[in-house]
């Protein structure tokens, strides 16, 4: 069976967990947990900014905060819904885009894992995407996220085809990274296993932008926010050349409590 289909996370949606069951989720939550509690965040509302389906939404909730997740894929929602019901939790999940999401009202902090920052397009999209954040922190609320840097596009992921095959399905994910645009092309191919031995194929195709670091940071204090820290990831060291992903802390600026 050859029933292809072009989208976004429509197919992959599917087999996300499968496929992601090698990234040590509970280890970034333990990072992620750490630096909200040092800047006084233990318990109250968070968003999970491009929550995808659901798994690092999940481990803050258990970790005490009231869980909000925002995510563009109806698909990667309803997976992560899911999950919430067979797990009990209380979360929200909205479907939207983090270039213009809405809330109901201010959250203490906002999170941004699994580079899903690597997604927008541009620095215009970037300067949204703090804009919006900085309106919906509470007073002096942070904003947690993780970005590739071009290192990895260039070095690591740039032209490289990585393949894994498993019982229920198996993946083909290609990659070009275009220097000139400092984007990189992810080409999927996927093959899930059906009823009756059959296997549906998908093919999806994703792009990711490799942002500077320092025009990261231009973008937070253009949008009017506190640039306060940036780490080579999952540590609290600064960045280094060889870093392939780096987490920002921006902090809200403007509001009085």
């Amino acid at each position: 069976m050859d029933d292809t289909i072009h989208g976004s996370y429509e197919g992959f949606a599917y087999v996300y967990d499968t496929f992601m069951d090698n990234v040590p989720y509970e280890e970034w939550a333990e990072y992620v947990t750490g630096i909200l509690q040092e800047y006084g965040i233990t318990d109250g509302l968070v968003l999970d900014l491009g929550c995808g389906t659901g798994s690092m939404t999940e481990l803050l909730a258990e970790k005490g905060y009231d869980m909000i997740g925002v995510d563009l894929s109806a698909d990667m929602l309803e997976i992560a819904m899911d999950k919430r019901s067979k797990k009990g939790l209380d979360i929200l999940y909205l479907q939207q885009d983090m270039r213009e999401f809405e809330l109901y009202g201010t959250v203490r902090a906002i999170v941004c894992v699994c580079d899903s920052i690597n997604y927008l397009e541009s620095e215009e999209d970037l300067l949204e995407v703090f804009k919006l954040a900085n309106n919906y922190l509470d007073p002096g609320g942070i904003f947690v996220f993780d970005l590739n840097t071009p290192y990895k596009y260039r070095e690591i992921l740039g032209d490289s085809v990585i393949a894994e095959n498993r019982d229920e399905c198996s993946f083909i994910w290609e990659n070009t990274f275009y220097e000139e645009d400092g984007v990189n092309e992810y080409d999927l191919t996927i093959f899930c296993r059906e009823e009756g031995g059959l296997y549906r194929k998908y093919e999806e195709t994703h792009f990711q932008k490799a942002f500077d670091p320092e025009d990261v940071k231009k973008r937070i204090l253009e949008a009017g926010m506190e640039f306060v820290a940036v780490y080579d990831a999952f540590t609290r060291e600064a960045p280094k050349q060889d870093s392939e992903r780096l987490y920002f802390i921006a902090r809200e600026r403007g509001k009085t409590k």
